[in-house]
């Protein structure tokens, strides 16, 4: 039925030649496994692509939103923390993939003549790639985004011309709303074009000398690419994507809470793939750093660029070409040995077991608020058991009010709990789900400053890994904030910040309340 339409177009448009000639390619015998990197490396570049489109559609490049957009995509949007998610874990995919694929090539002697250029079209692709990598930095304009940001920029100071290039950067005399305008015009107009430019032209150049097949020439006849190694491409494929979906469902794309410039104690700490340059830096420094920011990632890719034309030997075998085989062996443990420091000097981010929020969840889960249901032989049954039958956001949503989602519950008498306590109830829970052990005993104080933080704060704040994240994470706000300030701070606000957004808590705090709170944020470092 379809015939005489496919007929029309292709006289037209002669689709079935481009089609044959995509897919008939003639293959020299012995190409195997070792060839598909090529494919999922331009497969997942199509969907960073794709994915990169659809965030686009609502995220907003402002200070001011860029932060509750990225949020609204991964808590409201349907399936927006897959589709982050797979953004996010993406690009350390294509970087992984970048690399395998450039270590195939140099192994197999695949840049030799006449593929020069070939190799040279992938190893610009492969800086294009960084590049996107760095400019998604700032995006989420959260901490880890304004402070790395502003490392990059300082460190972009220290090469030529880096007065202009950190302003042509930066797009005014501070990190602002010029700033990430200008990196998000980077990432979603000028880098695509540079890679849909690049990639177009290293696969036409592929194309135009063939595959280089294996290092030793075998016999047997060539065979066509369909369905022989289209076949070993789509599986290796559907394989890389079923580990990258598997990585935005397991694990959500990190977002810090919204960037503070006023905080500068916050550590920035680079992706894994930047972390070997940022740790080199650390051995260079004062006047020495433009040997870590220029020089050896000059020597590195000006290397990379001449490799073609430095080895000359006719054959393809690397034990025939050892000073490639040393140059990269060198190049890899030094990269390794650095991203190796690098993690080690990270920070820790591990929650403890039972944050503050998870012992005042305790104390809300344990009043009659609960109590009059959940328990043996109660309406609800046992609310440990929850989690069979319901997921956590349910969870915090139902104890928050139980007559909005179970219609005819009984109403607590207490009337519905705030936001604050909803994220203290679902991280107790969390505890009770992962059957952590007992909870430690702390003094009344602790216990108190628990209960205020779990009521009040965790609406807006983040402590521990949990709670919200539309103001600043409070789990370290005692290396940067005195109890005095503090004080001040939460009885009024106003009168710190006359902008301030946060609301007065001095006539909804006791005494006691305010200076257990006080006393525990402050020794919170």
């Amino acid at each position: 039925m379809l015939r005489p339409v496919f007929d029309w177009l292709d006289s037209r448009t002669g689709f079935r030649a481009g089609l044959s000639h995509l897919l008939d390619e003639p293959l020299p015998a012995g190409v195997g496994w070792w060839f598909v990197t090529g494919s999922i490396l331009l497969f997942l570049l199509g969907v960073q692509l794709l994915t990169g489109v659809i965030l686009t559609m609502f995220y907003v490049p402002a200070p001011d939103h860029a932060h509750a957009s990225v949020v609204y995509i991964m808590d409201t949007l349907p399936f927006g923390r897959i589709l982050r998610g797979l953004h996010f874990f993406g690009a350390s995919f294509i970087v992984v993939a970048a690399i395998i694929h450039m270590l195939r090539v140099v192994a197999f002697g695949s840049y030799k003549k006449p593929r020069e250029v070939t190799w040279l079209t992938g190893v610009v692709l492969l800086l294009v790639i960084m590049a996107f990598a760095l400019s998604g930095y700032l995006l989420p304009w959260d901490q880890k985004a304004y402070w790395a940001t502003t490392v990059t920029i300082n460190v972009a100071r220290s090469g030529p011309f880096g007065e202009f290039v950190a302003g042509l950067m930066r797009g005014g005399d501070s990190l602002g709303a010029l700033t990430l305008l200008r990196w998000y015009s980077a990432h979603v107009f000028l880098l695509p074009a540079c890679l849909i430019v690049f990639a177009v032209s290293h696969v036409y150049l592929m194309r135009r000398h063939g595959i280089s097949g294996p290092v030793e020439p075998q016999d047997g006849p060539s065979l066509p690419f369909h369905p022989y190694q289209s076949a070993r491409d789509t599986l290796a494929m559907a394989l890389v994507f079923a580990a990258l979906v598997g990585a935005a469902a397991m694990f959500p794309a990190p977002l810090d809470p919204v960037a503070d410039p006023a905080d500068a104690s916050y550590v920035p700490r680079p992706e894994w793939y930047f972390l070997s340059l940022f740790q080199l830096l650390k051995y260079f420094p004062g006047p020495f750093e433009p040997v870590a920011t220029v020089g050896v990632p000059g020597l590195v890719v000006g290397w990379l660029l001449a490799l073609p034309f430095i080895d000359r030997t006719p054959g393809r075998r690397l034990r025939d070409r050892p000073m490639v085989a040393v140059v990269f062996a060198v190049l890899g443990i030094g990269v390794a040995t650095l991203t190796s420091l690098g993690l080690r000097d990270s920070p820790s981010h591990s929650r403890p077991a039972w944050t503050p929020l998870a012992r005042a969840g305790s104390v809300f889960v344990n009043d009659a608020r609960c109590a009059g249901c959940h328990r043996d032989g109660g309406a609800g049954g046992p609310i440990s058991e929850l989690r069979s039958t319901h997921d956590p956001e349910w969870v915090r949503a139902h104890v928050r009010d139980p007559e909005i989602l179970v219609p005819g519950s009984r109403k607590p008498p207490a009337g519905a709990m705030t936001a604050a306590q909803g994220y203290a109830v679902l991280s107790y829970m969390r505890r009770v789900w992962a059957k952590t052990g007992p909870m430690p005993q702390v003094s009344a104080g602790e216990q108190a400053a628990a209960v205020v933080l779990g009521r009040h704060c965790a609406t807006c704040h983040m402590v521990d890994g949990e709670g919200a994240s539309s103001a600043p994470d409070l789990s370290t706000v005692g290396r940067t904030r005195d109890a005095m300030w503090l004080k001040e701070w939460i009885t009024d606000p106003s009168a710190v910040d006359p902008i301030a957004s946060m609301p007065a808590f001095g006539e909804v705090l006791t005494d006691a309340e305010m200076d257990d709170v006080v006393a525990h944020l402050a020794g919170r470092r």
